[in-house]
């Protein structure tokens, strides 16, 4: 009240007792509550006449574009109010994880995936193992028949004479 403390109160409290007197006291104190509620009232009276004028003039909607430009502006110039509970690094932290998570799960069904092949691939050796164990009645070839014998015209050997020359490359 007035930037004065309980102290100052309290002083002018006395002092205005002593000046007054006990009498009158009660009667000043209603007429300043008189006075401060009257004042209080005009000045009341008088902001609502202004925000009515400025109302029907349209300086209540430029107001408020001005304030949201100032908003704006003071975003701008201070981001800090933004960023108060920013962790460096915490957003690729993030982010990191988030990429462990997926590379694990597709390492994982890959993994899956390539055991239930193996898997499979032993499931068909044993079957097929078993298949060649079973005997299977082999059929018979057939008799094959072989040619009949081509029978050439004999040529008649010629005789060979005694005394022949030797053939070339062999010595005797």
């Amino acid at each position: 009240m007035f930037g004065l403390g309980w102290a100052e109160i309290l002083v002018a409290a006395v002092v205005g007792l002593i000046v007054i007197g006990p009498k009158e006291l009660p009667g000043v104190f209603r007429k300043i509550g008189q006075f401060v509620g009257k004042a209080k009232t005009m000045a009341r009276d008088f902001s609502r006449a202004m925000n009515d004028a400025a109302d029907d003039a349209g300086v209540k909607d430029a107001m408020d574009s001005v304030n949201s430009l100032k908003d704006g502006v003071r975003s701008v110039s201070d981001p800090t109010t933004k960023w108060k509970d920013f962790v460096p690094g915490s957003e690729i932290g993030k982010l990191s994880e988030e990429r462990v998570e997926k590379a694990k799960k597709m390492h994982d069904a890959m993994a899956e995936r390539a055991q239930n092949r193996i898997d499979s691939e032993q499931v068909t050796k044993a079957v097929m193992a078993k298949k060649a164990k079973k005997p299977v009645a082999a059929k018979k070839p057939a008799a094959a028949k072989k040619p009949a014998a081509v029978k050439t015209p004999a040529t008649p050997k010629r005789p060979v004479a005694k005394n022949a020359a030797p053939k070339h490359g062999k010595n005797t």
